[in-house]
């Protein structure tokens, strides 16, 4: 399959036909799955535009381009990456991931992931359901959070959990729940943001709250747990920061760090998401202003994971404490008294 742009006019016989279908008809080389792919990495362009829904229907005079990437290598090879076994047996492993470690070979990241690393600890023994370049791979983290991932070793394993990561927690066997420091505080102290999420338009590597027929639903529960006051506020001033726990409903890409800076609350250090909010960084005190910048990433952890047992059935449930760069974050923030007494469940 040669790589480069792939261009298609559209012409009145092929009007209303579905995208995905309709392109891997007219590029024979390029498999449906393939073409989805394609369209959900940003690499599909419709009269220049970035196109986010494989399901689009196509209309006579659009101009559509495909951007083939280059062959990469066909696997990956094992890598000798420390890693921080929370648990393992013969079926599943769950590693506390740290800073920095991308999950999976991608573009610009061919080695040094975390499956590289896997493919070393587990000597090859991973699912291959999730294919070469994915193995044993059922959810992810972002290359900058930090926090719980869980991966399957086996078949049976993988289609389970790849099950329960579908269903997200409605049938009551998964729990993800992350910690994050956002700037400012939420109106109310509980809340759910539920707005649908796909890829912007503007910029094919982020995501951002969409029209419905353009993304997928998606729902952020949170509660406020801390709130932390500007160094330099005056009384009555609202506090500049906040920790929040939150907890998924579905688990559509970026989608904490999109929900958040949705709802005026982006995530500290998030350069994507929050390059708004980074001159409010002066209202630090230095302690906290040096903590932050020390910090290099969006101030988010993913603090607890629980699911089923693929084979024996019974509950797992893990809990990982706040890393070293954002507790020193925290302790920072704290510098003045909180403007809110702590209300941290640590659930």
């Amino acid at each position: 399959m040669p790589a480069g742009p792939r261009e298609l006019l559209i012409d009145e016989a092929h009007a209303g036909e579905r995208l995905d279908k309709l392109l891997a008809a007219q590029f024979p080389d390029l498999s449906r799955a393939r073409i989805q792919a394609l369209i959900e990495s940003g690499a599909v362009l419709c009269d220049g535009v970035v196109v986010d829904v494989r399901g689009r229907k196509a209309r006579p005079g659009e101009r559509y381009v495909v951007r083939v990437p280059e062959p990469e290598a066909a696997a990956p090879a094992p890598q000798a990456i420390p890693l921080a076994v929370v648990y393992e047996d013969d079926e599943v492993i769950v590693i506390d991931k740290p800073a920095g470690l991308t999950v999976h070979p991608a573009p610009g990241h061919a080695s040094g992931t975390l499956v590289n690393a896997l493919l070393a600890h587990c000597d090859a023994s991973l699912s291959g359901i999730g294919g070469v370049k994915r193995p044993g791979i059922v959810h992810r983290l972002d290359k900058d959070t930090t926090g719980l991932l869980v991966v399957a070793k086996t078949d049976r394993a993988h289609q389970s959990l790849a099950a329960q990561f579908a269903a997200h927690g409605a049938d009551g066997r998964l729990e993800r729940g992350y910690r994050a420091i956002v700037w400012g505080v939420p109106e109310r102290s509980r809340g759910t943001v539920e707005a649908p999420i796909g890829r912007s338009r503007h910029n094919r590597t982020r995501m951002a709250v969409v029209p419905e027929a353009a993304g997928r639903w998606a729902a952020t529960r949170f509660e406020v747990l801390e709130t932390f006051a500007a160094d330099d506020t005056t009384p009555g001033a609202k506090p500049i920061a906040s920790e929040l726990a939150l907890t998924l409903e579905t688990g559509r890409t970026h989608q904490v760090r999109v929900h958040m800076a949705h709802i005026g609350h982006p995530l500290l250090g998030d350069a994507a998401y929050g390059a708004g909010f980074k001159a409010s960084a002066r209202h630090l005190g230095a302690e906290a202003q040096a903590a932050l910048a020390a910090l290099g990433r969006q101030a988010l952890h993913a603090a607890l994971l629980g699911f089923e047992h693929p084979v024996t059935g019974k509950p797992m449930r893990f809990e990982s404490p706040l890393p070293a760069d954002m507790r020193a974050l925290q302790e920072a923030l704290r510098g003045r008294a909180p403007a809110m007494a702590r209300r941290d469940k640590r659930r």
